[in-house]
């Protein structure tokens, strides 16, 4: 079997057992469609599966509309029923219980975080699209170079809206080629020589619940080798998604060589999103701009003064003094006051938003 046609098994074989698909019904399944019509004992031959695990297996899979069993020939046979008149009568029996089931249906915050396992090339890159696209306010992601282009029209349709994305190339041997192939598609991004991992994060740190979190860590083999080599784990709780998000920026991150950093954007302008803030006043820190910042605060208050240190490591050179600080200083009248985002613990105010300016 090809390389493409393992991977389209890998993907059906994820997709059916979402459906509740046992390992050895898809087995009997897919070896039956390949078949067509056939004997039970074929079809144990064809799937590895036992004969008398045949019949039980094909009676649910009658049951679900996907073959017909022949009780009348003689020896016993099993039709596949085609895929485009078994999914179609799925597709109808979900839409017929549907109404139903949302009346039914309490819309309730998740209690129980999803942890799932990924082993397909095409579920991996349909989580990263469908995250890139629904991403309201910042984006991570770490990539092999040839997975690029199956994603370059979401990063640039997200950059567009203003979403801030840090992009991570890796098996990148031509870095001044790099500089050209990138330019524009992200804030920011790094390319690095080693080919060892893929990852993203989307919003991991929006207190919004409206705000769709979304995370995915493993093998870089997952998305550009042969699927059976690599896989990875999907997340979606709040906690877990900013632990890939911190791993990002403390162990990968800074491995990789600058290839394009965006411009400073035009002054005066609001951020609701703390880091997106801090990104813009390190490159108007950079370009000499005399910085000052009005930032409202969880607790109501308005801060405003210049801005006197940026803590971070968003851009070379870090400017941190430990791992995975983000912070804003500013002189007030009051003496110089540190500013964090989202749940700040050691700063002294936690921001809602900021606003740069030049005085």
């Amino acid at each position: 079997m090809s390389q493409h046609g393992e991977q389209d098994d890998a993907m059906l074989r994820e997709e059916l057992g979402d459906f509740g698909f046992s390992d050895k019904d898809i087995d009997v399944y897919l070896a039956l469609l390949s078949l067509g019509e056939a004997t039970t004992s074929a079809i144990s031959e064809e799937a590895d599966v036992s004969q008398q695990a045949v019949y039980t297996i094909t009676d649910r899979l009658e049951d679900r509309g996907l073959v017909r069993v022949n009780d009348h020939a003689s020896p016993k046979t099993v039709r596949a029923v085609p895929p485009e008149e078994s999914m179609a009568a799925l597709s109808s029996r979900i839409d017929s219980i549907t109404p139903a089931l949302k009346d039914r249906f309490t819309d309730t915050k998740p209690k129980t975080p999803e942890l799932k396992m990924v082993k397909s090339h095409e579920t991996a890159i349909r989580r990263l699209r469908d995250a890139i696209s629904k991403a309201q306010k910042e984006i991570i992601v770490a990539i092999p170079e040839d997975v690029y282009p199956e994603i370059e029209t979401e990063l640039r349709t997200a950059a567009d809206r203003d979403v801030l994305i840090f992009l991570l190339v890796q098996d990148v041997d031509d870095v001044e080629g790099a500089r050209k192939r990138f330019r524009g598609v992200a804030d920011a991004v790094r390319c690095w020589s080693e080919n060892i991992l893929f990852m993203f994060a989307t919003d991991t740190q929006s207190t919004n619940p409206s705000v769709h979190q979304s995370a995915l860590v493993g093998d870089a083999l997952l998305v550009s080798g042969t699927h059976d080599l690599g896989d990875g784990v999907a997340v979606s709780e709040k906690h877990l998604a900013g632990s890939i998000h911190g791993m990002f920026f403390s162990a990968y991150w800074p491995a990789g060589t600058d290839v394009f950093v965006t411009d400073p954007d035009p002054l005066p302008k609001t951020y609701d999103w703390f880091r997106q803030a801090v990104f813009q006043a390190v490159l108007h820190s950079k370009a000499g701009t005399d910085l000052w910042a009005d930032v409202e605060t969880t607790d109501g208050e308005t801060i405003s003064g210049k801005v006197s240190r940026i803590h971070q490591a968003l851009v070379k050179p870090s400017t941190n003094e430990y791992t995975l600080q983000t912070s804003l200083y500013l002189e007030t009248s009051d003496g110089e006051v540190s500013i964090g985002g989202d749940n700040a613990i050691l700063e002294d105010y936690e921001a809602t938003s900021v606003t740069l300016r030049t005085n």
